[in-house]
């Protein structure tokens, strides 16, 4: 942190007892200092961010079907956006923060975690920076940028209100390790980057709570990387399937010393699907999913990304926590409905 801010953090902690009209030079300070990294993280990401129409062809008629967002996050134009904007589209139209407007193809998409990729044809574009969901904290600072309702490149400001939600997708899957923002979105947000101070994208924007105030969600980027990678090089992605939904939790300090552990944290079991494969193993809810196989699960990610389609049918032992014993299980993941 900067000494200038430090010092005008720590003065202005005393202060909640003075009348609002009454601010002093330190509260200018914070203020300039917050509309600052605002402004500095929306100038720098803007350029990346577009605005995403698609159409359908109803007989011998095209017709709109719903407009989103997307960010451009590699020079060459790939975009990424929300599975739902550009469901079933005929045609995808994508105009660009200068106003130029290009067709896009899509690449592929994933309704299990919500994410699409779609190719656009334009020289002089700007990639967005992409950042690290895994490190994120509680309260820190979020900010959404899109096109609610067709205003091009509107930005809010939150935080990050909770980290390790579920959300269940249209195709009715459960997207785990979700961020919950307050930075308000609208019907035209989705798609869109959430974005840190330093102008990273930390997420892709993608629900919001309804009639809720101040309750959004977005998929964390390290998700979206995994998932967009198998789909420009695939264009589709077949997951192995275990059946649990799971948070990334910390493991206590004395289970990693006595057990000697790779990592402090692990997934932890919220549900377990009915006769799913992890069901037939014996894993229940609350346990801490710490290996699969040889490899170490130290968060949601880690085991999104081993459950690939070479695991569908092939045994693999699981390693928990439950309570204070380390069990460890045989699965056979299924290929994912």
């Amino acid at each position: 942190m900067k000494p200038v801010l430090r010092r005008v953090l720590n003065e202005s902690i005393d202060d909640s007892s003075r009348p609002a009209s009454d601010l002093g030079p330190g509260d200018g300070l914070l203020l300039d200092a917050y509309s600052e990294a605002v402004a500095n993280a929306a100038q720098r990401v803007s350029p990346s961010v577009v605005n995403i129409e698609v159409f359908r062809q109803n007989e011998a008629t095209e017709m709109p079907a719903g407009t989103g967002s997307g960010f451009v996050f590699t020079p060459d134009g790939f975009v990424l956006t929300n599975s739902h904007v550009v469901a079933h589209a005929n045609r995808v139209s994508v105009t660009l923060l200068d106003g130029r407007r290009v067709e896009g193809t899509l690449v592929g998409s994933d309704q299990h975690s919500d994410i699409a990729v779609v190719r656009i044809g334009a020289s002089s574009l700007a990639a967005a920076a992409l950042g690290d969901s895994g490190k994120l904290r509680v309260g820190q600072l979020a900010i959404a940028i899109g096109s609610p309702y067709g205003f091009q490149c509107t930005v809010t400001a939150g935080v990050v209100s909770a980290l390790g939600r579920s959300l269940r997708s249209q195709s009715g899957r459960l997207i785990d390790d979700v961020i919950q923002t307050d930075a308000a979105l609208n019907p035209g947000n989705s798609g869109g980057p959430l974005v840190n101070s330093r102008g990273e994208v930390i997420g892709v924007n993608t629900a919001v709570i309804l009639p809720a105030q101040g309750i959004c969600f977005a998929i964390g980027i390290n998700t979206a990387k995994f998932v967009a990678a198998r789909l420009i090089r695939d264009g589709r992605i077949v997951r192995a399937y275990i059946g649990v939904a799971g948070m990334t939790a910390p493991l206590p300090r004395r289970f990693v010393r006595f057990y000697h552990l790779a990592r402090e944290t692990g997934v932890m079991v919220t549900s377990v699907e009915p006769g799913s494969p992890a069901d037939k193993a014996g894993v229940k809810p609350r346990d801490i999913i710490i290996t699969y196989g040889e490899n170490p699960v130290a968060a949601v990610d880690d085991l999104h990304r081993l459950l690939s389609e070479e695991q569908i049918g092939a045994k693999a032992r699981l390693t928990v926590i439950r309570g204070t014993e380390r069990l460890q299980l045989e699965t056979v993941p299924s290929k994912s409905a």
